[in-house]
């Protein structure tokens, strides 16, 4: 009679080895990621498209070395917006700036440094150059 623990295939199978996003302790933490091997990957594919929808990182690797990785939308369109984020972030503070450049004292201000003569621009510079030393 057969025992229903069979020492086949399929009772060896191992769950996906699971590394923290350091790399440091195994184990099921937040921010850790699976890895599968690409067979593994292809073989199991459901399982891994199920944890990338559910939030975890799979890494895929090739002869022990990381070669992808599978994410899911919601992390990927993330990752996406990113620079586009700290683009307008970025343009926010230079039309910030810029308003601050628009009053009439800076007009006025430019206005006489671009009329201004040579020693007087050379008055104005070592002026300057005094108050920072």
């Amino acid at each position: 009679m057969k025992s229903h623990h069979s020492s086949g295939p399929a009772s060896r199978r191992r769950e996906p080895k699971r590394v923290s996003a350091f790399g440091k302790q195994p184990g099921p933490q937040p921010g850790s990621q699976a890895s599968y091997t690409a067979t593994k990957a292809k073989n199991e594919f459901g399982r891994v498209l199920e944890q990338a929808i559910g939030g975890t990182p799979v890494v895929i690797t090739k002869h022990d070395s990381p070669k992808a990785v599978l994410i899911s939308m919601d992390q990927f369109n993330a990752l996406s917006q990113a620079p586009q984020l700290k683009l307008n972030v970025l343009s926010e503070q230079f039309d910030a700036l810029l308003a601050r450049m628009q009053t009439a004292e800076a007009r006025s201000g430019m206005e006489a440094a671009f009329h201004a003569s040579a020693e007087r621009l050379g008055k104005a510079a070592l002026a300057a150059a005094r108050k920072r030393a």
